[in-house]
């Protein structure tokens, strides 16, 4: 017995795409379907994947969205009096059209800032929903085979972190940015995250969501609180050529770092109020004020960004704004494998130090016994210590005996001649 292929989806991005494209609310989307928003929520992140029913009812809604000639970005769409301006879903979630004129064209024709768009020749690119280690062809994929999950890629660990790398690194390095407002700093935590990944290979690679381990990784290094005490970080960072991009960054970077890595993975990112809790490691109603006092802090000083869709094209144009570049996946690797030898060469050291000092001391014993300290003898006549107060006769009197005696001790008996 054979099982019907699944209907195709498309990939993750072109799903939100075009759900913001065709003005839906995931609310919206949700009411068609009949499905809970935490659903659509989880099937355009990825984490899960819809199945039956839902599955088909889900691809005929995205496939009408795309035929839409209404939508962003689609033939005939323009009007007559010049282009339309993009939407914010499109600035942020992948590559663009060209605008012309201002902020927007630059923002436009760049890919995005946040979200992980890997080229068409990409080798991460057929199994992007899964493990790097246990790649899949995912569902959206036309099926080659009666079984529409496919054949599994054969993909060696040196290749599958290339791969992870090539995908994640450059939106990781903005990210890092938005959250430090240094340069080197975020270089630095994106390289550092990757080392780690790579030290850790075996769990990471087996992990649901790599590109998400990575990205935890790499923001809890860019905010450790240990950064202010190295030299080169007190130095200031040269500022932003543009005025609103200086204004927004020093927004950003005055909120506490809790909120700002929520602020950033919820307007920016792009991922729901669960994913952002759970990455933050914080519940959903700590998540959701953290996320409504930064935005009101970003609104206080910056009226023009109280709409979450201006403020997510904003802070997607200000990451793109600075040519961030990371090296590529073998410094990477090499960096890991230098610190772990180089802490394997320590350890070491110190056990032969701590083997070397042992040794000497049981060579080198005592030369002869030292006798131990013998007890105190008993002295007679001695008044026991009272508190202080005024003599009594006979203690005086036995201070004087003791001070006409010798002070080292009674008289030697002398023999007399008879």
């Amino acid at each position: 017995m054979t099982r019907r292929p699944a209907t195709p989806l498309p990939p993750l991005e072109e799903r939100r795409r075009l759900r913001e494209a065709g003005s839906l609310t995931p609310d919206q989307l949700a009411a068609r379907l009949g499905v809970a928003i935490g659903t659509v929520r989880a099937w355009e992140s990825g984490r899960t994947t819809p199945r039956g029913r839902n599955r088909e009812a889900y691809a005929k809604l995205l496939a009408a969205l795309a035929e839409s000639p209404t939508r962003t970005g689609a033939p005939g769409s323009a009007p007559a009096g010049g282009p339309e301006e993009p939407d914010a879903a499109v600035v942020a979630v992948g590559p663009a059209k060209t605008v012309s004129g201002g902020r927007r064209g630059r923002a436009a024709a760049k890919p995005s800032a946040f979200t992980q768009t890997p080229p068409p020749s990409s080798p991460f690119l057929p199994f992007l929903p899964f493990s790097p280690f246990s790649p899949r062809v995912p569902s959206w994929a036309p099926p080659e085979e009666e079984d529409p999950l496919g054949p599994v890629s054969d993909l060696t660990p040196v290749q599958a972190f290339d791969a992870l790398y090539s995908f994640c690194a450059p939106s990781l390095v903005r990210q890092a940015y938005l959250l430090t407002g240094r340069r080197g700093l975020a270089r630095e935590s994106v390289e550092r995250a990757f080392q780690l990944a790579w030290e850790r290979w075996p769990e990471v690679a087996r992990d649901p969501d790599p590109a998400g381990w990575v990205r935890a990784a790499a923001h809890e290094w860019a905010l450790s609180p240990w950064h202010r005490f190295r030299p080169r970080h007190r130095r200031p960072e040269p500022p932003l050529s543009d005025a609103s991009d200086r204004a927004l960054l020093k927004v950003v970077l005055r909120l506490p770092p809790s909120y700002r890595r929520a602020l950033l993975l919820h307007d920016g990112v792009g991922l729901g109020l669960p994913d952002t809790a759970a990455e933050t490691e914080a519940s959903t109603p700590a998540t959701a004020g953290r996320l409504l006092h930064a935005r009101r802090a970003i609104a206080a000083r910056l009226p023009e960004l109280s709409d979450p869709r201006v403020l997510h094209r904003r802070l997607a144009e200000l990451a793109s704004t600075e040519p961030l570049r990371t090296a590529g996946p073998p410094a990477a690797r090499d960096g890991c494998e230098r610190r772990a030898r180089f802490w394997t060469r320590f350890a070491l050291a110190f056990v032969a130090v701590l083997l070397g000092t042992t040794a000497l001391s049981l060579r080198t014993p005592p030369a002869g016994h030292e006798p131990s300290v013998p007890p105190g003898e008993t002295v007679r006549d001695v008044p026991p210590r009272v508190a202080p107060g005024p003599l009594s006769e006979k203690q005086r009197k036995l201070r004087a005996k003791l001070r006409e005696e010798l002070l080292h001790g009674p008289e030697r008996l002398a023999p007399q001649p008879r």
